[in-house]
């Protein structure tokens, strides 16, 4: 991939983007930015890695309109694989493990734990210093565990998504 208007070197730091990537024209990469494999990150999403780090593993999609964000020297953002973060969410300073699914418009803020094989539900806002359960769906403002979920059930449909949005990048890389 090479640098373009859409990525940007701050510091010093140029986000690094990983194999098989889809990059939309309008997201934007700043800085510290560390993108895994098979990654797509969509149309007016912003990964802004200026004042911490942000690690993103492999398999993730970061739909239209998404924000993700460090607190400076407090707070980086490290996202597993396997995770989809649906449109317009934000999320800031916090971990997400693998196979999560973040629900549109949610909020997930400073040193939050999200355990792996969760959904957080669409307009949720996770607050800081959570620690959210695996197997679990969190709803709310503030979110609570609402139920929790079977691993087969929690596991195919987070992998559906991840996979989904492997084709669906696949149809702009050619266009």
């Amino acid at each position: 991939m090479k640098i373009s208007s859409n990525v940007i070197s701050v510091l010093g730091k140029t986000p690094r983007i990983g194999n098989n990537c889809f990059i939309a024209p309008t997201a934007m990469l700043i800085g510290d930015v560390i993108l895994g494999d098979n990654c797509s990150v969509w149309f007016n999403a912003v990964i802004r890695g200026d004042v911490n780090y942000i690690k993103i593993g492999n398999n993730v999609n970061i739909q239209d309109g998404v924000i993700i964000h460090g607190t400076y020297k407090r707070a980086p953002v490290e996202i597993g694989n396997y995770v989809s973060i649906a449109h317009r969410a934000i999320i800031h300073g916090c971990t997400i493990k693998d196979k999560v699914l973040i629900g549109m418009g949610a909020i997930i803020m400073d040193h939050c734990i999200i355990n792996g094989y969760t959904i957080i539900a669409a307009g949720s806002v996770v607050l800081e210093n959570t620690i959210v359960e695996e197997y679990s769906i969190y709803a709310g403002i503030p979110a609570k565990k609402i139920k929790s979920i079977t691993p087969e059930l929690i596991e195919q449909e987070i992998e559906r998504i991840a996979n989904n949005y492997l084709l669906y990048s696949s149809w702009y890389k050619n266009a």
